[in-house]
C-alpha cells in the first residue's frame, strides 16, 4: 500500500475555518438538486461546528492562544483569560447548552460519514460537560481529561496552571503581544479570586479536600508566592522575550509590579484559604467520604471513560486484566534469573538493581535526556511501517518546573500548536533519578510521544479547530498505551528482553490504577492500602506511585480511561481482523483510528465499522 504524507499545512487548515463564512446556498445552483442540498447541508454543519469552537473558546481564551488560533480577528483572545469565578462558569455552562441544543437540531440526512462523526463528539463532549456543571463543586472538563472536585490542590488551581502557560505559550514576537501579556496578568487576581469564591462555597457545602493533598498545595502555594515576590514566575519570562526580540523592557517592569503586588496579594489570598481547610481537613481520601461524593464519583466515571460502566465493573476489569498481564511477565522474568516470589516482589527486586538505576542528581538528569532522545529517534524511523499516513511532529522535552514536581506524576505529554508554532512536548519528571528506570523509561517515552500523545495529536490538529479542542480520556491515553503496544509489536525490546517487562508492567500499572482508583473512590480504601496495591501487586517504585494515588484523590476517575481505552482499541484491531481476514491491513487499521480523531468510544466503534465496510465494498 503506498505510504503517503498529509499535503495541507497547518496554515491551510486554519486558513480554511473562516471559508465556509463566505459560502452561500448560491454556490451550489450549478450542482444537481440533491447534490447540492447536501453540499449546502455539510457548509452549514461546518460554520455551526466552527462557531461552536469560537463560543467555546471565548470561555477559554487560552485554549486559542495553546492552539495557535488567537490571530486576526480572534487577536483579542490573546489578553484574556477563563472567568474562574462561580458566574463566569455559569455562564460557560450556558453557552454549551445553547450549542448542543443547536447541534441536536442539526438535520443528519445527507451528511458524509465525518461531518456526522464531528457532530456526534460534540454532542458526546458538550452532554457528559453539562452534567459536570450541573453538580454543585468542582472545575469541569469541556473536551478535556481532568474531573476535579477541588479547584485549587497540588495538582489543580491557576497558581500552577498560569506560570507554566505563559512561560510554554504566551509568545512576545511584537508589541501588540506584549501588551497581552500585561493584560492577562492584570486579569490574573481575578482569576484566582474566582476560584477563590468556588473553593470557599465548597467548604461552605463541607467539601474539604483531604489533608494530606491540602499540606502538599500549601507548600507549593508558598514557593509560588515566594517566587512571585521574586518576579520568577513571569517578569522574567516576559524579560527575557523582550530581551531576545530587542524590545524595551518596560514591559517586564509592569510585569513585576503586578507579580509582587496585587497577583501575590491574590495568592496569599488563596493560601489562606487552604490554611483555613486544613484545620477542618480529614484524611479520608476518597470523593465518597464528601457531601454527594457517590454522585460526583458517577460522573466522573462516565466523563473519564466515555461508557456508562459502574465502579464495580471497572474494579473488576481491572483484577482481570492484571492477571492477564501478570501471567506474561512471569516467564520473563524466570527467564533473567527472578524465579522466587510473586510477579509483584520480583518486579520489585528488579527495581532495586543497580544496573537499571540512572545516576543520582544532573549527571543522572542529563543521562535521562540522552535516553529518551535516542529512543525518539528509533521510534520516529519505525513510523512508515505502521502508518500509511504520516506526520512529522514538532516536539521537545522539558523537565516539569521545580516548583510543580513534588505534585505532579512521573511525566506528562501532548500535542503542540494548530499552526504548529508552538511544539509538542514531552514533560519529565526529574526531582529524582530514582523515579526512573532504563527497563522503563523507553516504554514512557513512546507513551508520551511517538507513537503516543505528541504523534497523535499532530492528526487531531489537522481536524477542524472543534476536533482539536475536544479530546476524550480514553482515546487519548488508551491510544498513548496503544502506542507503546505498537512500539513493541515493532521490535522495540527484540534485543532488550528487560524493556519487555517494562512495557508489560507499564500496562498493569494501567491496570492497577482502575482497581485502585474505584478502590479509593467507591470502597472505601485508604490511602496506604492503595499505595501498596501497586507496590505489592506490581512491584512499582513507592516513591512514584505515592504521587500516583495523591493524583487519582484529586482527580476521582480520570486514572480508570488509561486501560479501559487501550483495551477498547484493541478489541476493535481484533473485531478488523476477524471480519476482514486476509483484508485485513495493520498500517490502514491504524490509520482509520487515528484519522477518524479523538473521539468517545462508541463513536470509535462506529469509525472502525466504517473502514470494515470501506474494505469490504
Amino acid at each position: 500500500m503506498t505510504t503517503h504524507s498529509i499535503e495541507a499545512t497547518r496554515r491551510q487548515v486554519l486558513a480554511g475555518l473562516g471559508a465556509t463564512t463566505a459560502l452561500t446556498l448560491g454556490g451550489c445552483a450549478a450542482l444537481p438538486r440533491a447534490e447540492g442540498i447536501a453540499a449546502a447541508q455539510k457548509i452549514g454543519a461546518e460554520r455551526l461546528l466552527e462557531v461552536a469552537a469560537y463560543n467555546l473558546l471565548e470561555h477559554e481564551p487560552e485554549r486559542a492562544t495553546s492552539l495557535g488560533v488567537d490571530t486576526g480577528q480572534y487577536a483579542y483572545l490573546r489578553g484574556k483569560l477563563e472567568d474562574q469565578s462561580p458566574e463566569g462558569q455559569d455562564a460557560y455552562a450556558a453557552t454549551l447548552r445553547q450549542d448542543l441544543a443547536r447541534v441536536r437540531a442539526f438535520p443528519r440526512d445527507g451528511l458524509d460519514s465525518t461531518t456526522i462523526t464531528n457532530l456526534d463528539v460534540v454532542e458526546s463532549a458538550y452532554d457528559l460537560a453539562l452534567d459536570g456543571f450541573a453538580l454543585p463543586y468542582g472545575d469541569t472538563p469541556v473536551g478535556n481529561w481532568r474531573t476535579a472536585p477541588y479547584v485549587v490542590i497540588q495538582n489543580v488551581g491557576e497558581y500552577l496552571a498560569m506560570p507554566r502557560f505563559m512561560q510554554s505559550n504566551q509568545k512576545v514576537e511584537n508589541g501588540d503581544d506584549a501588551d497581552a501579556y500585561i493584560e492577562r496578568l492584570e486579569a490574573f487576581p481575578a482569576s484566582l479570586d474566582g476560584e477563590l469564591a468556588r473553593i470557599q462555597s465548597a467548604r461552605g457545602m463541607g467539601v474539604v479536600p483531604p489533608g494530606f493533598l491540602l499540606d502538599k498545595a500549601m507548600r507549593q502555594m508558598e514557593q509560588t508566592i515566594a517566587s512571585a515576590g521574586k518576579g520568577e514566575l513571569f517578569a522574567a519570562d516576559l524579560r527575557a522575550k523582550l530581551t531576545a526580540k530587542g524590545m524595551p523592557e518596560s514591559h517586564a517592569n509592569r510585569a513585576m509590579t503586578l507579580e509582587s503586588g496585587p497577583i501575590a496579594e491574590a495568592l496569599t489570598r488563596q493560601l489562606e484559604e487552604l490554611k483555613a481547610e486544613r484545620r477542618v481537613a480529614t484524611d479520608d481520601p476518597g470523593i465518597s467520604a464528601r457531601p454527594r461524593g457517590d454522585e460526583f464519583y458517577s460522573w466522573a466515571l462516565r466523563s473519564s471513560t466515555t461508557t456508562t460502566l459502574t465502579a464495580d465493573e471497572v474494579h473488576q476489569q481491572g483484577l482481570e486484566e492484571l492477571e492477564s498481564l501478570h501471567s506474561r511477565m512471569d516467564p520473563i522474568l524466570r527467564e533473567i534469573g527472578y524465579t522466587s516470589g510473586s510477579v509483584g516482589e520480583r518486579m520489585q527486586e528488579l527495581g532495586a538493581d543497580p544496573r537499571y538505576m540512572f545516576a543520582e542528581g544532573d549527571p543522572g538528569r542529563e543521562e535521562i535526556m540522552e535516553f529518551i532522545w535516542d529512543r525518539v529517534n528509533w521510534i520516529k524511523a519505525q513510523m512508515p511501517r505502521a502508518f500509511n499516513t504520516l506526520v512529522d511532529p514538532n516536539m521537545e522535552v522539558v523537565r516539569i518546573p521545580v516548583a510543580e514536581e513534588v505534585g505532579a506524576p512521573g511525566a506528562y505529554g501532548g500535542a503542540g500548536s494548530k499552526d504548529g508554532t508552538i511544539p509538542g512536548r514531552f514533560w519529565i519528571n526529574l526531582r529524582t533519578t530514582d523515579l526512573h528506570r532504563k527497563y522503563d523509561l523507553a516504554d514512557l517515552t513512546y507513551h508520551e510521544t511517538i507513537p503516543g500523545h505528541v504523534w497523535e495529536g499532530e492528526y487531531s490538529n489537522r481536524l477542524p479547530l472543534i476536533r482539536s479542542i475536544l479530546a476524550f480520556n480514553p482515546f487519548s491515553e488508551g491510544w498513548a498505551l496503544y502506542g507503546e503496544q505498537l512500539a513493541d509489536e515493532l521490535g522495540a525490546y527484540d534485543d532488550y528482553t528487560v524493556g519487555k517487562l517494562g512495557y508489560l508492567q507499564s500496562l498493569a500499572f494501567r491496570a492497577c490504577r482502575m482497581v485502585v482508583d474505584t478502590g479509593l473512590h467507591s470502597k472505601g480504601w485508604s490511602r496506604e492500602r492503595a499505595v501498596n496495591f501497586f507496590v505489592e501487586r506490581n512491584g512499582s517504585k513507592r516513591n512514584e506511585v505515592e504521587g500516583e494515588v495523591d493524583r487519582y484523590c484529586s482527580w476521582p476517575g480520570q486514572a480508570t480511561g488509561y486501560k479501559l481505552g487501550h483495551s477498547r482499541i484493541v478489541d476493535q484491531r481484533e473485531r478488523a481482523r476477524r471480519v476482514l481476514g486476509p483484508a485485513y491491513d495493520f498500517k490502514a487499521f491504524n490509520d482509520a483510528v487515528i484519522l477518524g480523531g479523538n473521539v468517545p468510544m462508541d463513536v470509535l466503534e462506529k469509525n472502525v465499522g466504517r473502514y470494515i465496510a470501506g474494505v469490504g465494498a
